[in-house]
């Protein structure tokens, strides 16, 4: 009995690492990127943000981020969710109309709605996103940026639903992802933002989120880390996990905007990193990964790239941001990563736009 014991055991322990080294690592790439697929708001508007999902109508649904370009940089207090279309997912994606304006301050995301992520779960849309209210003033000029901070720290994590990613989209009276109440000690204590949402091997719903806590001083706080929350349905409630992610030994604000998504036996991620040497800070796309979705890990094949990316023509250029990653995955492969992309003019003015990038995974397993 105890030999077929432990011929059993050992079967079990082989069978499991025969199963862990059929999971690949992901070397992530870029092919080059048209013209075309560059969506700008022009002279007078800032675009943020896109996200893409398919439609039942076979075009591509691009949710994104904008606001008058003639303010500032106000997308904490004027940004709105916009919906454009296009026949490809590399574009040229069109305006189409708004998909969450303003509101009124009577509702928790009435003033600004921002950072879009769509998907579709069970034949329904579900539209992932940053929500606040505030005084609305303005406080920055074109080429001076400055932040409200009214409107910054009522930041919440909002959910919409549709039958069709036209629309007509329901809101709800309350953050689908709230601060931590009554406990000042949170990681999420102040503020909660820019959530990633996939769903698990076994149907649930993880989200990776933005949370702002306030041990340090105010209006500020911090330290600005993620956190990890898990839901029976896209629509909540999400338990939140203890332990944050994505950290850097001594550093308060080590990443933001990840994308995550669940392929080939493990849950992948694309961040903003933000490196620090002195007080500047470097920001580059890096990669993520995790066996349980809650537990992450720098992957093998970390930097995937420094802002820069090399259009059709052969020119390489790099960008003041590449930030806002959204995975386009399409028949279970990632085909387009859609970000959101800056230079600054002569008057250090933000000249903003969303890009399609055609991705390459090149999957990679142990021997």
């Amino acid at each position: 009995m105890k030999n077929v014991l432990f011929v059993l055991i050992m079967f079990a322990l082989i069978s499991c690492q025969y199963k862990t080294e059929q999971i690949p690592d992901y070397k992530i790439e870029f092919g080059k990127v048209a013209k075309h697929s560059v969506f700008s708001g022009g002279d007078t508007l800032s675009h943020w943000g896109g996200s893409v999902v398919k439609g039942q109508d076979g075009l591509y649904h691009m949710l994104y981020s904008r606001w008058p370009k003639q303010i500032g940089w106000e997308w904490v207090n004027y940004s709105v969710i916009a919906h454009a279309t296009s026949k490809s997912p590399f574009g040229p994606y069109k305006h189409v109309d708004v998909a969450l304006p303003d509101r009124g301050t009577e509702y928790w995301d009435g003033s600004a709605t921002h950072n879009p992520t769509v998907h579709k779960f069970n034949g329904k849309y579900y539209l992932y996103y940053m929500g606040n209210i505030g005084d609305e003033k303005i406080v920055s000029v074109p080429g001076k940026a400055r932040i409200n901070w009214m409107h910054r720290n009522n930041q919440r994590i909002g959910v919409a639903v549709a039958d069709d990613p036209n629309g007509p989209w329901k809101r709800f009276d309350k953050p689908v992802l709230d601060i931590t109440h009554n406990d000042s000690t949170a990681h999420d204590a102040l503020m909660t933002s820019n959530p990633s949402v996939c769903q698990m091997a076994d149907g649930k719903i993880l989200m990776v989120y933005k949370a702002v806590g306030k041990k340090f001083p105010l209006p500020q706080g911090g330290p600005v880390v993620h956190c990890v929350a898990i839901a029976d349905s896209p629509t909540g409630p999400f338990k939140k996990f203890p332990d944050p992610v994505f950290l850097e030994e001594g550093v308060r604000f080590p990443a933001e905007d990840p994308y995550i998504w669940y392929a080939d036996g493990k849950y992948r991620a694309i961040v903003k990193f933000i490196k620090h040497e002195g007080k500047k800070r470097i920001f580059s796309l890096v990669h993520y990964d995790s066996m349980d979705g809650i537990d992450w890990q720098k992957a093998k094949n970390f930097e995937i790239s420094d802002r820069s990316f090399t259009w059709e023509d052969g020119t390489t250029q790099q960008f003041d941001h590449l930030e806002r990653p959204q995975v386009l995955v399409e028949d279970g492969k990632p085909i387009a990563l859609i970000c959101a992309a800056d230079t600054y003019d002569e008057n250090h003015v933000r000249q903003s736009f969303n890009v399609q990038i055609p991705l390459i995974i090149k999957k990679e397993y142990k021997k």
